[in-house]
């Protein structure tokens, strides 16, 4: 299959048959239509203040007629495995902006600015059912839980952001990445405005969408910066835009689609094995090097128990860049493990300090952390990675540490990402393949309910992220069974020690108290 010649075909033949029940692409993409070929740029970035709706890029082009002769190919691997090659800027451009208005929206986890910040951000981290997943029994403490941990957690968090600098960079990285997509997009005759909507603090989701219908815009294309999908990333940002379009009439009738994943993209590989390739020249003996991929952590039962495809991906996107690392004739070892658990459930295995340690105990003398699962600098490479790991690592006998610098806005990842919009146009509003078998680079769903449903295989309806209770012998249900108990057992202490009555006290358990 190739990308550009199938987006094509599947173009002409749901303009040939309309259906009044599906939303379709427009129908004026004639051999003569128009193209913004961009001449000038004008920028009007939103205030960083927190009054801003959101970030905004906008641009003002000419118009000049192009025809459509000349389609080329873009070669498109459909196998497990395959790194997915893209030559987007060779589809003619006007065959996919026609006439609507395009925009790009970013969606992204959001950081706290100030140190004021982190106490509302955390409450908002934990108030998501993505992150913390309670019975729907207790749904109603999802909130109080969410204030008492934020609470708890906000002085030793403000520690590690105060050790950077007092904020995350991520908003100023993120609006740096969405200027320069645009500016990507723009060079390859396709105009855009690009917007940011973080799921936990400023811009929110809401505020993008906001100006979103402002400046009118036609078709959308929805694009997580994050590599690999996961429920309680991707999945998240994309449940809350699912809601957010449910409600609103303007919303349903915009066209859209979702590039969910984007982890086997040539452009993506090769830009972190140039980062890789650089950063090992830094060291001594770099062909001894342990290249140590360090993943952000999700519970073990979103994978087991919710059918999260993450750890799956990840597996896979650390092999393609070590493959595209061999083909260049580096044969380091390597080793992936995950970071930044948090609470007492059973996370993904192996941890970034327990294997450390493991490491430091086999006698590895030099590591290279490679933060696979970010494209943005924030606190969990900038204090967890680069102050805490790297000080565990010294103690644990690693002589030397470096760290491969988080994507920001590396050429090749930029223009890469800028050809997955393009090759996403043609699907904007049309129904197409909903499920992942052949991995492509785009999986062009209709809608987001759809994307979740096929990744996110145990949840049959929505808003509740995913079947948290199950009956039978099952895992879930012995997990959520045993919880119950011990509340039970708990409620019961509790009567017993205020009222003075009970079981124990009639039993000589517990004395009376008078």
């Amino acid at each position: 299959m190739q990308n550009s010649t199938a987006a094509l075909a599947l173009l002409d033949q749901i303009n040939a048959q309309p259906d009044p029940q599906t939303k379709l692409l427009p129908t004026s993409l004639s051999a003569t239509s128009k193209v913004h070929h961009c001449s000038r740029v004008q920028i009007e970035a939103g205030s960083l203040s927190r009054s801003s709706p959101a970030t905004k890029y906008t641009l003002a082009c000419s118009e000049k007629q192009f025809g459509l002769q000349g389609r080329s190919k873009s070669k498109c691997a459909l196998t497990m495995g395959a790194v997915l090659t893209s030559n987007a800027n060779e589809v003619a451009p006007n065959s996919l902006v026609g006439e609507g208005k395009i925009g790009v929206l970013l969606l992204n986890l959001g950081g706290p600015e100030t140190l004021d910040d982190v106490q509302p951000f955390l409450f908002n981290l934990f108030a998501d059912p993505d992150i913390i997943r309670l019975p729907r029994l207790f749904r109603f403490l999802q909130k109080p839980l969410a204030q008492f941990i934020s609470i708890a957690r906000a002085p030793k968090s403000k520690e590690g952001y105060a050790s950077i600098g007092g904020g995350s960079p991520l908003r100023q990285i993120t609006d740096a990445q969405a200027e320069e997509l645009r500016k990507a997009l723009c060079s390859k005759n396709v105009p855009a405005n690009v917007y940011v909507g973080m799921r936990y603090w400023h811009p929110f989701t809401e505020e993008a969408i906001a100006q979103i219908k402002i400046d009118g815009i036609t078709k959308l294309v929805v694009l997580p910066l994050y590599p690999q999908f996961s429920i309680s990333t991707s999945g998240s940002s994309l449940r809350l835009l699912e809601s957010i379009f449910r409600d609103d009439e303007y919303l349903v009738n915009m066209q859209h689609t979702v590039i969910p994943s984007w982890y086997q993209r040539e452009g993506y590989v090769t830009a972190m094995a140039n980062l890789i390739e650089k950063e090992l020249l830094k060291f001594g003996r770099s062909e001894e090097v342990m290249i140590f991929f360090s993943a952000h952590g999700v519970p073990l039962a979103y994978v087991e128990e919710a059918g999260d495809p993450y750890k799956a991906e990840m597996e896979e996107c650390v092999d393609l860049i070590m493959e595209e690392l061999e083909k260049r004739n580096i044969k380091n070892p390597y080793t992936l493990a995950y970071q930044s658990r948090v609470g007492p459930v059973e996370w993904l295995k192996p941890y970034t300090d327990d294997t450390i340690i493991e490491l430091g105990q086999k006698g590895v003398k030099s590591i290279l952390a490679v933060p696979i699962s970010f494209v943005s600098e924030h606190i969990e490479t900038l204090e967890e990675i680069d102050v805490e790991y790297k000080e565990l690592a010294l103690k644990s006998g690693i002589q030397e540490w470096g760290r491969v610098p988080a994507l920001g806005c590396e050429p090749t990842f930029i223009s890469d990402l800028a050809d997955a919009v393009i090759e996403s146009l043609p699907y904007v509003g049309a129904m197409a393949v909903s499920n992942l078998e052949a991995r492509q680079s785009l999986v062009p769903l209709g809608s987001v309910e759809e994307l979740l449903a096929a990744y996110d295989s145990q949840r049959m309806e929505l808003p509740p992220p995913v079947t948290v209770w199950e009956w039978g012998w099952t895992k879930s249900a012995e997990t959520w069974n045993g919880r119950a108990a011990m509340l039970a057992v708990f409620v019961l202490l509790v009567l017993e020690v205020t009222t003075g009555e009970g079981f124990l006290h009639q039993w000589g358990v517990l004395p009376l108290f008078r």
